[in-house]
């Protein structure tokens, strides 16, 4: 159920050095579960932005989004009470209602920020998950104590061993119990993950996008069941259904 309108901006700021959190007021009916995105229409340029939902209520939409080129740096340099044009409850979100007790929720990066709602969702359905935060170094951490705050065991890794533990998110994730993964990062990343996960779980792709709801065809990928489109019928995939 995608919406367009027009939403304000409430704040905008650096968490991070070139990772910002920008808080969005309005209509966000369309959004239906955690891992869904928006796509952001920016002056000057001719495709739309898509930025995955870290939060959001029934007034506001919370986006952490990483300045990696001219979309995203003119949208670091926009202040509160400045207006955006979105296409909001894009995408096939995370599955929080599964046959699980024990998830491991395990992101890399700007990976992380959809995967704190769904932290929201699965402690609201009874569920307590573990989480493991990894970054290259202790200057990019972010949302660490943002997700201690919601009462669940929170491992940061850092490449550099700079801040908490050294090496990658695998190093942490090979000690834990865990019945269920969900994860969002990078591409190297989730090959590391495939080749120690000992359950099912649900990997949410991040793939350059063309319209972001599913004409253009130019984030489709191959799946056991065929080619599937990122933005559409993704960006969530189960583990079982991933051609690697």
């Amino acid at each position: 159920m995608m919406k367009q309108g027009i939403y304000k901006i409430l704040f905008n700021f650096e968490l991070a050095p070139k990772v910002f959190r920008m808080v969005l007021e309005g209509d966000t009916s369309a959004l239906l579960s955690p891992g869904q995105f928006v796509n952001i229409k920016i002056d000057g340029l001719y495709l739309r932005r898509p930025i995955s939902v870290c939060d959001y209520d029934k007034k506001t939409i919370v986006l952490i989004y990483k300045v990696v080129g001219e979309g995203t740096e003119k949208l670091s340099r926009m202040q509160a009470g400045e207006e955006l044009d979105l296409l909001v409850g894009l995408g096939n979100g995370f599955n929080a209602e599964n046959d699980c007790k024990n998830p491991l929720v395990i992101g890399g990066g700007v990976g992380i920020p959809p995967l704190y709602n769904l932290c929201k969702e699965l402690i609201k359905f009874g569920k307590k998950p573990t989480v493991i935060l990894g970054f290259n170094t202790k200057d990019e951490i972010f949302y660490e104590e943002v997700f201690k705050l919601l009462g669940i065991d929170v491992y940061v890794t850092t490449v550099d061993g700079s801040y908490g533990t050294k090496g990658f998110v695998t190093d942490v994730m090979k000690n834990l119990q865990y019945d269920y993964f969900y994860t969002c990062g990078p591409m190297p990343m989730f090959k590391a993950i495939e080749g120690i996960a000992t359950t099912s779980g649900q990997y949410s792709f991040e793939e350059r996008m063309g319209c972001g709801f599913g004409a253009c065809m130019g984030c489709s990928c191959k799946t056991k069941y065929g080619n599937k489109r990122i933005c559409k019928d993704g960006p969530v995939l189960e583990r079982e259904e991933i051609v690697w």
